[in-house]
């Protein structure tokens, strides 16, 4: 997540103040690394995640290590796609404690404490450890992704400061350094060795990154270290207040259902999943309803909505790449490619890598179409997402037929459908993220880029809540529909594009 600096002054010759790393602040090393062994922790986890989930049980595949907890591949897919969802949720709370209460760098070094935390209470064996290390891990995650890319834009001096484009590229390339190494070492471990050794693995690794962020403070600015907006007298009582008065009411009625032996797992299920939808959509209308917007900012709300829709159609199907793509390359894949054997969990590395070689080229070509006056506008390069991300899904239907008699299909399949919704990605992620920069009301324009995010927990939720209806994702037909359902929401936008356009003010 790269959000704009708040730094008020724009500084056009900029003299460069103390040692650099390649023409940029040395912390941004250390942000770099913070964030790389972050996210090799929670793409280490991720990738065993569902594997985990069904291991020992029979949807787990032929020959693999039990010790899991056996759970049916649609609580499984419903736990994975819930738990992707809440990583994103916390983030706003995140983005409220550095803001408010703590400060980025201090906001930072608590979140890798709590995901260190969770990593460790994974690595225990048995469900209730690993239920509250999960939990842990998306609060941690969340915390920290709010603040982190604030202090990289604390290194800049302003929104003109030339080196700031190539830092926050220099730091996403850090986010997918750590997803490219993360399958292929926790992955291995806890595929092939022990899952319980994976988790742990995952923990050293966010232990690294928190102990060179702690070290590499010293380069930083201090601004990362100020409240930028400190809580006023008895206002952060008044929170807890509310805080505890909802964990209290929550503590009652789940008490009430287990000592009366109702309770299952959809009863802590299905409520978060409808929270993941109703907080940004309630964020949503509550921005919406405020008089005090102007009129060009009300139009670009209008215009806004359909984008944020789209975005939770591209996430629902895009994330099914860690849990149904997931489940199904553990189960009824080859497990070889090009005469060598690998886990199937190395197959989470394909995305990273694909950005990493893509990113580059997608850049150029937008600057290179915009110069011949070609480049297509924000509503054509959503559409087109959409219509990759639905084609990956209806490719997708083609393996899932030919392995339903138990055959075994080539990875080639997956790593090829990856690759489609890498470039569908491309095309409407980093776009949707500046859209949002342009779009929103100056009023709300640091909450409007975490509404952004929620985009793939709203997307994420409604995966959640269609497993636990009962409908079984790992089909040919469902499939099928999901890449029908995109590819068609991708003609509506495109159809649309002359009725949001207008509404979108000259964000292009």
């Amino acid at each position: 997540m790269a959000t704009t600096s708040t730094a008020s002054a724009p500084t056009p010759h900029l003299p460069v103040s103390g040692k650099t790393s390649f023409g940029h602040p040395r912390a941004l090393t250390t942000l770099f690394l913070t964030e790389m062994w972050e996210r090799f922790s929670f793409y280490g986890m991720r990738a065993l995640l569902p594997l985990y989930l069904i291991a020992g049980g029979p949807a787990a595949a032929a020959g693999s290590q039990g010790d899991g907890l056996a759970l049916k591949t649609s609580t499984a897919l419903a736990i994975t796609s819930l738990y992707m969802a809440m990583v994103y949720l916390p983030s706003m709370v995140g983005g409220w404690l550095g803001d408010r209460l703590w400060g980025p760098r201090r906001t930072v070094i608590i979140a890798g404490c709590v995901i260190v935390a969770g990593h460790l209470l994974l690595a225990v064996p048995g469900m209730a450890p690993f239920f509250a290390g999960l939990v842990l891990v998306a609060v941690g995650s969340g915390l920290l992704k709010a603040n982190i890319s604030t202090m990289v834009g604390h290194l800049y001096e302003g929104p003109d400061d030339p080196r700031r484009d190539g830092g926050f590229t220099v730091f996403y390339m850090g986010i997918n350094l750590g997803g490219l190494m993360a399958p292929l070492i926790i992955g291995t471990v806890g595929q092939q060795v022990s899952w319980h050794l994976g988790f742990a693995l995952a923990a050293v690794g966010m232990a690294l990154g928190l102990v060179q962020f702690v070290l590499g403070t010293r380069h930083m600015r201090d601004r990362s270290a100020v409240v930028p907006k400190p809580l006023a007298p008895g206002e952060l009582a008044s929170v807890a207040r509310k805080f505890l008065a909802w964990l209290g009411v929550a503590a009652v009625a789940y008490a009430a259902l287990v000592l009366s032996g109702h309770f299952t797992m959809n009863w802590a299920l299905v409520p978060l999943a409808l929270a993941g939808i109703a907080i940004p959509v309630g964020v949503l209308v509550r921005i919406k309803r405020d008089k005090a917007l102007e009129a060009g900012e009300q139009s670009r709300m209008n215009g806004y909505i359909w984008f944020f829709a789209a975005a939770a159609v591209f996430w629902m199907i895009y994330d099914q790449g860690a849990s149904t793509m997931a489940v199904f390359g553990s189960s009824s894949t080859s497990g070889q490619l090009f005469g060598m054997a690998f886990p199937s969990s190395w197959l989470q590395s394909s995305n990273p890598l694909m950005i990493m070689a893509l990113g580059p080229l997608f850049a150029w070509l937008w600057v290179m179409l915009a110069r011949r006056r070609k480049e297509p506008t924000t509503v054509v390069k959503f559409a087109i997402g959409l219509g990759l991300v639905g084609v990956s899904f209806l490719v997708f239907a083609l393996p899932m037929a030919m392995a339903g008699g138990g055959a075994k299909v080539t990875p080639m399949w997956l790593v090829s459908i990856y690759l489609i919704q890498t470039i569908g990605e491309l095309c409407l992620s980093p776009v949707g993220l500046s859209l949002t920069t342009k779009m929103a009301p100056h009023k709300y324009a640091s909450q409007m880029m975490g509404i952004w995010f929620l985009a793939v927990t709203t997307g994420d939720c409604v995966t959640s809540l269609l497993t636990m209806g009962g409908i079984n994702l790992n089909t040919t037909p469902v499939v099928g529909a999901e890449g029908a359902l995109a590819i068609l929401t991708g003609l509506a936008v495109f159809l649309s594009r002359k009725k949001v356009q207008p509404l979108m003010g000259t964000a292009r």
